[in-house]
């Protein structure tokens, strides 16, 4: 997980869902505070500055991070409904393990275990949280052809795979490619139940699929969404609800951005582009 870094959620209470991780997937807080305004500048949002957040990562240490930052939820927010980040996938030792103990969970489990169509040896489960966060819960029996994946190291390890939900995906597959030099192979087809339910499609509908990374690391997956899908409504200066955005070391990003300090960025410089959709990407140096 060398590209990787972060993806920010929106809540009205981060440490609240920061409890939450740690108690249902065994994360741990390893920072809290108040965003600095230069950070939200950096953003182009100046009014998430001062807004409470928390950092947690995986009980293993892998250094890829859950952030939650204090916003409210837009009472017409829908997930899987509109274009932009998704859902995060964590990977799990033991999936049917992770899903006996959901059940009595505040997350609600919206896709029951079962293998990937088309991929007997990666098992994910999906799940809702209470902010509307989706999460992929998967677990890696095997790799598959042309990608490595990471094997979980405790019960609920890192954030592997970001989940983009896409208007055009030959248009965001061609950005991701031209500005950040990620590659993956051909487009594929497989049934997606999930998403398959929130747009009231048949369970066996077959939707569009392309997985990116870079140097063997396979951690972008875009989706090409049905027609009925709508942009995701932003507040001017908000960062937009649910998963807001995802950060992505830019090892070439050289003398470009502004530093910060915190465990996210360890001093580097960081700017953040709109892919298509609008969707936020930040570069980390």
């Amino acid at each position: 997980m060398r590209r990787l870094r972060a993806a920010t959620l929106i809540t009205p209470d981060p440490d609240a869902a920061a409890r939450r991780y740690h108690s249902w997937f065994g994360y741990r807080v390893v920072e809290t505070g108040s965003v600095l305004p230069e950070l939200a500048s950096s953003w182009g949002m100046a009014a998430i500055a001062g807004r409470r957040y928390a950092v947690v990562q995986p009980a293993s240490g892998v250094p890829v991070y859950l952030r939650f930052i204090e916003g409210g939820i837009a009472p017409d927010y829908q997930p899987l409904r509109s274009f932009g980040w998704a859902a995060i996938e964590l990977c799990v030792q033991d999936v049917q393990a992770v899903h006996q103990r959901l059940r009595d969970s505040p997350f609600t489990i919206i896709g029951p275990p079962r293998a990937l169509d088309g991929a007997p040896a990666i098992w994910p489960m999906q799940v809702q949280g209470p902010d509307g966060e989706i999460i992929f819960l998967t677990e890696i029996r095997a790799d598959e052809p042309g990608a490595r994946l990471p094997r979980a190291a405790c019960p609920v390890d890192c954030l592997f795979i970001a989940v983009l939900a896409c208007a055009d995906l030959a248009a965001s597959r061609a950005w991701f490619e031209q500005h950040l030099a990620f590659s993956g192979g051909p487009d594929f087809t497989l049934a997606y139940t999930t998403l398959s339910r929130a747009f009231g499609l048949a369970p066996a509908h077959k939707h569009r699929i392309a997985v990116l990374g870079h140097e063997g690391d396979a951690f972008l997956q875009l989706d090409q969404y049905p027609a009925q899908a709508a942009p995701r409504r932003q507040s001017e200066g908000e960062l937009p609800p649910g998963i807001a955005m995802v950060s992505f070391m830019a090892p070439a990003l050289a003398g470009e951005g502004a530093p910060h300090q915190g465990v996210i960025y360890a001093g580097g410089r960081s700017l953040v582009e709109r892919a298509p959709d609008g969707t936020l990407v930040e570069l980390i140096g």
